[in-house]
């Protein structure tokens, strides 16, 4: 197969889909690897180790979707500035791409629906399954790794306080409190990190086993009044809640907000919007000069007021909603990511040619589009298909 690797071009994204080592391993298995030029430079990756890798570095974007077979990419297809083209419209029937697509999420609507009418076979990463044989293609546990490390660095920057406690001259000054909605990957990686900065850390997940993982990393639990068989879904993944039971979710977490200096936010349930767990008129009880840092934007939010791929400040309360942290530690994020995309590719190319099975759970989690049509089933609900 003819392998695709373009620059991405969402603002400030500084990694690629494929490291030189990696291309390396593509080439090993008898495929062709086309690098657009300088891909690779904001993850430090230089044109001159992916030609000696041996893939063939082109002048520009328009030289990788036209010849390619498979384009792996970072984030969603967007709009190229400096082609005046989209990335969809650049793509031809019969292509196929993997990358970060967030189906679900209401901004990438009108993509999904794109990719589908130009006959785009679209796989998205966000839907690799938490299952043990997944594990080694499971980019969005890598990626959720590193926003959770960069996002609570990001939110004590902001933050116009002392994160651990100090001694000084004129006296002791009391660490801050965090609070962590959601421990999965992403969460439990930014508990440990402000936990190591010196915090009083709060936890709060549905599921009990992540409670446990939390309190188990020194977190104090934050009951959220959730029974446990209403929050537990397939793969061990949060359940979409009645309405009933997220406001009583709300409520438990009111009723400690205004305590909190940080929160980080990133509750998910698998393939749907995320859950708006944090209201308007729950920022507005929070201290002055707090911070909430959202890493669930991509899918929509935790927080009603968070502003997708920005960071604010609404009612005295910073709100992060940047949408590619992994990508402000492109070295090690592209490392991961590049891994994580080969696997998969390997898992699904048989004989040259991507094979598709749609019994597969893997392949029944990621397709999204394929054969014309939205396929994704938590996109198709989000749509009201």
């Amino acid at each position: 197969m003819i392998i695709g690797i373009p620059k991405e071009i969402m603002h400030d994204e500084r990694r690629v889909s494929a490291t030189p080592d990696v291309c390396g391993r593509y080439i090993s298995l008898g495929h062709t690897v086309l690098v657009e030029h300088d891909a690779g430079e904001g993850a430090y990756f230089h044109d001159e180790q992916y030609a000696a890798a041996g893939a063939q570095v082109v002048p520009g974007a328009g030289d990788v979707y036209e010849r390619a077979d498979l384009i792996l990419k970072v984030k969603e297809p967007l709009l190229n500035e400096q082609t005046g083209l989209h990335e969809v419209d650049m793509m031809r029937p019969g292509q196929v791409l993997i990358s970060f697509i967030h189906p679900a999420a209401p901004a990438n609507h009108q993509m999904v629906k794109d990719l589908a009418k130009r006959g785009i076979t679209a796989l998205t990463l966000d839907g690799v399954p938490r299952i043990s044989r997944a594990q080694s293609m499971d980019a969005l546990t890598s990626m959720s790794t590193c926003a959770g490390y960069k996002g609570v660095l990001m939110g004590a920057n902001l933050l116009p306080r002392f994160v651990p406690q100090i001694f000084s001259a004129v006296g002791m000054i009391k660490p801050i409190n965090a609070l962590i909605i959601g421990t999965g990957v992403g969460g439990l990686q930014a508990l440990a990190t402000v936990k190591r900065l010196g915090a009083r850390v709060y936890a709060a997940d549905i599921r009990p086993a992540a409670r446990e993982q939390a309190q188990s990393l020194g977190a104090q639990i934050v009951e959220l009044n959730v029974p446990d068989d209403a929050a537990v879904g397939e793969g061990g993944y949060a359940r979409a809640l009645s309405k009933e039971l997220l406001l009583l979710e709300r409520e438990a977490l009111a009723a400690r907000l205004p305590e909190m200096d940080l929160v980080f936010l990133s509750a998910l349930v698998p393939g749907k919007l995320a859950p708006v767990l944090i209201t308007e008129e729950m920022v507005k009880i929070m201290k002055p000069g707090a911070v909430i840092v959202d890493i669930s934007i991509d899918q929509g939010g935790n927080c009603s007021l968070t502003p997708p791929g920005e960071i604010k400040t609404v009612h005295k309360v910073h709100l992060v909603g940047i949408k590619n942290i992994p990508g402000l530690i492109p070295e090690s994020s592209t490392s991961m990511f590049a891994l994580n995309m080969f696997n998969l590719v390997n898992y699904l190319v048989r004989d040259n040619a991507l094979v598709l099975d749609e019994e597969d759970e893997i392949v029944r989690g990621i397709l999204t589009t394929h054969k014309g049509e939205v396929v994704h089933q938590g996109a198709r609900e989000a749509m009201g298909l």
